[in-house]
């Protein structure tokens, strides 16, 4: 088992948010201390530092990724109020990502700026009481801020929203994803001064394989209905066929939303370069990880005339045992992902892109029933999620449970089919465990969706 050794070097209890880790739960570390956290291989997530009440800098984290490499990267995208780095534990001093006294670089160049230059960030740097930048917003908002940022850590940190669908990112924020020398423990380090894992060395440079490059440099091609091949062509000829297809389309003709009938001819190439906070994605669909003992194979169902769909699958993915893959799908398309093709499952229903805002939208719903836990969350640096990790189905009452034509044991369907009504132990037994926020139990509202604007959402699911 390796580790996230996360260091506090301040003088001040700070808080982390934890995703993908730690259960999902915050943690706060004590002055001048450190917490270790699991961290197995084949997951990913995000370590992300709280300034008063505000997320801001984060070390995003993919364990044993692309050629059984880490992938371990330091994120300013969402703002910054302290400086933090990241290494794999055995890298020289002064090989590391991220920017050691980036709040201290900020500050000086913040006041030689112009007025009017302050003028533009105000509302986006904020200073303390001393007139010092303690804290700044996401650079990814505002193209200025951006600008600023980039004039004292340029090619140090993400700062930018880097590669994605058809943006090619930064080339200097797109170097950040190069991947590791294997798998090991991951040493984070926070300090309100010097972040770097020895203070007394100077920087030399980001520790990589000399095979490594970066999968999100290389952006998806051309109208998305048939660009997702041609992408992943191109990963095939950078990665010399190392990752094989995974995706399977089941034959036919399908319809799409609009009553259109189409062909689908996407398919996907394995990858575990996914972040929690910020994955690197290669265009429109879902990042898909499966956090079981064994593979399992997920279907996806696109709606039919803005319906539930339950026997016309567009597509299915077989995903190893705690691995993640990116599924790419249509922008037209409009429906759910399931673990395997019989109900009653948990549902991660999803579109890829909105018609009123034009960004990914999705929740976790148990109306069709509970066969494990699932959660969602955006991909885009916004770090928004919902859903659950609870095994709820363990420990239910007789009443409330049912079994799939394949025997397995599971929760019965709130909102009822073909098969009968709903079933009100369930519902009863699903509030009581997790409330009324966290995934659709009864109805259709009530439950916040989770929103990604570069239309690819993250879904989990958890199987016992």
């Amino acid at each position: 088992m390796h580790f996230l050794r996360i260091k506090n070097r301040s003088n001040h209890s700070q808080t982390f948010q934890c995703h993908g880790y730690n259960a999902n739960k915050d943690l706060t570390i004590k002055a001048n201390s450190q917490a270790n956290i699991e961290a197995p291989d084949g997951t990913s997530g995000a370590i992300i530092a709280v300034h008063e009440g505000v997320i801001g800098e984060q070390c995003e984290i993919t364990k044993s990724g692309f050629q059984g490499n880490d992938v371990i990267d330091i994120s300013n995208i969402v703002g910054a109020g302290g400086n933090m780095t990241c290494q794999q534990v055995g890298d020289a001093p002064g090989k590391f990502k991220g920017h050691e006294t980036f709040m201290q670089a900020c500050n000086d160049k913040y006041h030689k700026l112009s007025q009017a230059k302050k003028d533009q960030l105000k509302g986006h740097v904020f200073l303390d009481g001393k007139g010092h930048v303690k804290r700044i917003g996401p650079p990814k908002d505002f193209q200025p801020l951006e600008q600023f940022v980039r004039t004292f850590a340029n090619g140090r940190t993400y700062i930018g929203v880097g590669a994605w669908g058809g943006n090619k990112g930064n080339p200097e924020d797109n170097k950040q994803s190069k991947a590791g020398k294997g798998s090991k423990d991951i040493l984070i380090v926070y300090s309100d001064g010097n972040a770097a894992p020895d203070p007394s060395k100077k920087y030399t440079g980001q520790s990589i394989t000399a095979s490594a490059f970066s999968l999100a440099a290389l952006s998806a091609s051309g109208d998305n209905e048939v660009g997702t091949a041609t992408s992943d062509e191109a990963l095939k000829q950078v990665a010399g066929d190392l990752v094989e297809p995974v995706v399977e389309d089941t034959p036919g003709v399908h319809e799409s939303d609009n009553g259109e009938q189409t062909q689908e001819v996407d398919f996907s190439l394995q990858s575990t370069m996914a972040m929690a906070a910020a994955p690197k994605v290669f265009g429109p669909g879902i990042l898909l990880t499966n956090r079981s003992a064994k593979k399992h194979t997920y279907y996806f169902y696109n709606n039919i005339n803005n319906a539930a769909n339950f026997d016309r699958p567009l597509k299915h993915v077989e995903v190893g045992s705690n691995k993640t893959v990116f599924v790419p799908l249509s922008l037209s398309f409009k429906g759910r992902v399931q673990r395997g093709d019989q109900i009653p499952s948990t549902w991660g229903e999803f579109q890829v892109k909105a018609s009123n805002d034009g960004r990914s939208h999705g929740d976790i719903s148990l109306e069709q029933g509970c066969d494990g836990a699932a959660t969602v969350a955006s991909t885009d640096g916004t770090n928004v999620h919902n859903g659950f990790t609870k095994d709820i189905v363990r420990g239910a009452p007789a009443a409330a449970l049912d079994k799939k034509p394949n025997g397995e044991k599971v929760l019965a369907s709130t909102e009822g089919n073909w098969k009968g009504p709903g079933n009100q132990a369930t519902i009863d037994w699903c509030y009581k465990q997790l409330g009324h926020g966290k995934a659709y139990i009864k109805g259709g509202t009530g439950v916040p969706d989770i929103a990604s604007k570069n239309n690819c959402l993250h879904f989990t699911f958890y199987v016992v």
